[in-house]
């Protein structure tokens, strides 16, 4: 079984278009994935981090939303211009991009 350092899941949820939510799909969730994931490959890091689709994370205010795991930080409002730095900084340096880092992470808590 292969084992990654990382795994890194982008949400590609897709809803109605006039959801009052939105979608991360329609908010270029697809080419995050993708931008990611050719990022990964060319810097030789695919066997090392995973890029996975995700469905919904449950933070479509918030798309294109990524948590990488298994640090747990969640990314919202990430763009195709965003992957870099995300590889840079975060995925080869471990230090999270603190002005993508969602500032009230989804928690395993009941919330009432």
């Amino acid at each position: 079984m292969p084992h990654f350092d990382r795994h890194v899941f982008v949400c590609v949820n897709e809803r109605a278009a006039d959801h009052p939510r939105g979608c991360c799909k329609a908010k270029g969730g697809n080419e995050v994935r993708d931008a990611l994931k050719k990022e990964l490959t060319a810097r030789g890091l695919g066997k090392a981090i995973r890029a996975n689709n995700a469905g919904c994370l449950d933070q479509c205010e918030h798309g294109v939303t990524i948590v990488v795991y298994p640090e747990q930080v969640w990314y919202g409002g990430v763009t195709v211009d965003d992957v870099k730095e995300i590889v840079d900084r975060h995925l080869i340096g471990g230090e999270p991009v603190a002005r993508l880092v969602l500032a009230d992470p989804p928690t395993s808590e009941p919330t009432g």
